[in-house]
């Protein structure tokens, strides 16, 4: 029965409890998630984003997979055996194509792997130095940006955090770095510290990486971290205006306490997307280094040193220069895409 509208009674029909379905329809709840969760999401969205990122993994596990089942050495010199005189036949084959001694197990019936990029100048399989090129060049990129991630991080947060006289000193630090040349200034210090650190680190556990990988490593951490300092450094000014480190004030928390706990996961997402651009610049630093001399050492591959190898015989074997060249591109391109797609999914600023 309808109620009557000028009656004083209650509706009883209205105080029957929602059905789910009714409760569903009414109300429309996000599910809970993380920030990571949210982010990875709108990671997954981007379509170039997720191919960038497929491409690195493949690269990464192929580099790291690919050397324990391939039957050459990046520095075995086939055309040399024990015993017998160099086997010239050897020396700068094309792609596919066998030596002499090879051919004729062939002939006899027997199974050879074939020489997929073919050999270089002094016999040595070619894809198997550019297989460990290119892993020489993922984990200089790696590594430094792991540094280049802690002395920013500190550094800016220090700045930021304290201000006052310590965070003039440092950001003057940050503008006479900036103001430097980096091109001139990474190739001297690579030049004076390749030979100042031979001596140091002969007989010692540092000597297999070789001096050339040491300095580079000391010049990321001299010069690369002021970006990194300033993105952190703006997010802490920002940030610790807040309420809440207030309120770790007001309980006698320490500065390194709120920065750790408080400060520093809220710069989450400056972070991750500033390592993730940082490491295609690493890699570029790495190769042109190696590609002026001033890189890994022989007869370590890099991806710059293989390119300026091919140099001496770039109109008689162009693929030399051009595989290097192509796996370089690749690889800082698919960084660079990742990079924008992580900027995008976890900046909170760009969620719309």
């Amino acid at each position: 029965m309808k109620k009557n509208p000028f009656s004083l009674h209650v509706n009883l029909e209205d105080f029957i409890p929602a059905t789910e379905e009714e409760k569903s329809y009414m109300v429309q709840m996000r599910p809970s998630t993380t920030f990571f969760k949210d982010g990875m999401k709108r990671l997954l969205r981007n379509k170039i984003a997720t191919i960038s990122m497929c491409v690195i993994i493949f690269i990464t596990l192929a580099v790291l997979i690919i050397p324990s089942f391939w039957p050459y050495s990046y520095d075995a010199m086939l055309g040399i055996r024990p015993g017998k005189p160099v086997d010239p036949s050897y020396n700068n084959l094309a792609p596919f194509q066998y030596g002499e001694t090879e051919q004729a197990l062939i002939e006899q019936g027997e199974k050879v792997f074939p020489h997929v990029f073919g050999t270089d100048s002094a016999g040595r399989d070619y894809f198997i130095r550019v297989v460990y090129g290119t892993r020489i060049s993922l984990a200089v990129g790696f590594f430094a940006s792991i540094i280049v991630l802690v002395i920013g991080m500190t550094v800016g947060s220090l700045a930021g955090y304290l201000g006052g006289k310590v965070d003039l000193i440092i950001m003057r630090i940050v503008d006479v770095i900036y103001s430097l040349p980096d091109m001139l200034m990474v190739i001297l210090l690579a030049s004076v510290m390749k030979v100042a650190l031979g001596p140091v680190i002969e007989d010692t556990i540092l000597e297999k990486l070789g001096s050339n990988i040491i300095s580079l490593f000391i010049v990321f951490a001299l010069l690369y971290w002021v970006s990194m300092s300033r993105l952190i450094r703006g997010q802490i000014l920002s940030l610790k205006e807040q309420e809440y480190v207030l309120a770790a004030h007001s309980t006698g928390a320490k500065a390194g306490w709120i920065i750790r706990k408080h400060l520093l996961p809220n710069c989450i997402s400056v972070v991750i997307i500033s390592t993730a651009l940082q490491i295609p610049s690493a890699i570029f630093t790495e190769s042109y280094l190696s590609f002026l001399g001033l890189g890994v050492n022989a007869p370590m591959p890099s991806l710059g040193s293989l390119a300026s190898d091919a140099l001496n015989g770039i109109t008689s074997y162009p693929y030399r220069l051009v595989i290097p060249a192509i796996t370089i591109s690749l690889i800082v391109l698919s960084l660079n895409l990742f990079g924008d797609g992580l900027r995008d999914a976890f900046d909170p600023k760009l969620k719309n």
